[in-house]
């Protein structure tokens, strides 16, 4: 690995692609590298209620024969009972990672300027980089990454920023398609623009999400009204009204598209019932997916150690 942390996708940089094979190879058989990482502890740590995230971590790190080390938000009191840079000192003599699911993406940075040990970014408000690993890994499952155009529909947030940065990486077209005042952060779109001129691939954004759908491989959504921003809900379903990816719109694109949604969905907002069941979802691989992900992440991050 050319780095110690994950924040943001981008930090894998050219290793992506074997983090991408090694999952895939994990997946065969979940048990083959049952002791990798025997005598390692990993501590994860949540500020966001979880399911999918706690759960497959926790396996994980036990299937690869590590003890996993589960703190809540509460518990800490990151920021409020003590600053970001003493627990991650604390931490790394502790553990031989840690990973965290944050509210503020400066939480995280904080944590690992001071950290001895990996720092994983589980979510936060900017980023979603394990999600964006299991989603590259799902997409590869059914088409070869590169030339793939993947068309984004919904929150203009971390997920959409990840799908940006790594679909870029992989040499996949990806179109935003959000409501105005919701769109991606300029510096996202600029950086996935970056990557994506270097990888032969296309990035755009608009506010037409039928657009962007029309012809796509990948159609791929997220709930509007993300963990934090429960008080903004009226006024983000007014705002998405059209948005949501029902059967017909989905019909817009390939007759072979792959529709995807990192869960939880919301049926009847940001998807259809029908889409959630639909024979071409594949969203419950995806959410497997995660663990997988996260083992060939916590491999290459710690072997050799």
């Amino acid at each position: 690995m050319k780095t110690r942390n994950l924040l943001m996708i981008t930090d894998l940089g050219g290793d992506l692609t074997k983090v991408l094979a090694d999952a895939a190879t994990l997946k065969q058989d979940r048990l083959q590298r049952h002791d990798a990482l025997a005598g390692h502890s990993v501590g994860i740590f949540f500020e966001h209620p979880s399911m999918r995230t706690r759960i497959s971590s926790e396996v994980a790190i036990a299937e690869l024969g590590a003890h996993p080390v589960t703190l809540r938000g509460e518990e800490v009191g990151i920021s409020s009972r003590e600053a970001p840079e003493d627990v991650a000192r604390v931490l790394s003599r502790y553990v031989s990672l840690v990973a965290m699911r944050v509210r503020s993406h400066v939480t995280l940075e904080a944590v690992a300027a001071h950290a001895t040990v990996p720092v994983v970014n589980l979510l936060s408000d900017r980023s979603h980089p394990c999600q964006a690993l299991a989603d590259l890994q799902t997409i590869a499952e059914h088409r070869t990454l590169a030339g793939t155009r993947l068309a984004y529909v919904g929150d203009g947030n971390n997920v959409a920023h990840s799908l940006l940065l790594g679909g870029a990486m992989s040499g996949m077209d990806v179109t935003i398609a959000s409501p105005k005042g919701f769109e991606p952060a300029g510096d996202i779109v600029a950086e996935a623009t970056r990557l994506a001129a270097e990888h032969g691939a296309l990035i755009a954004v608009t506010d037409d999400p039928r657009a962007a759908v029309d012809g796509a491989d990948v159609v791929y959504t997220d709930v509007w009204t993300s963990m934090g921003k429960e008080e903004e809900k009226r006024r983000r379903l007014e705002a998405f009204s059209g948005y949501e990816v029902t059967e017909e719109m989905f019909s817009l694109a390939k007759s072979d598209a792959v529709f995807l949604h990192c869960l939880p969905a919301h049926r009847g907002e940001e998807v259809s019932a029908a889409m959630i069941e639909h024979p071409r979802s594949f969203v419950f691989d995806q959410a497997e997916n995660r663990l997988h992900a996260f083992k060939a992440l916590m491999l290459a991050l710690l072997e050799g150690q």
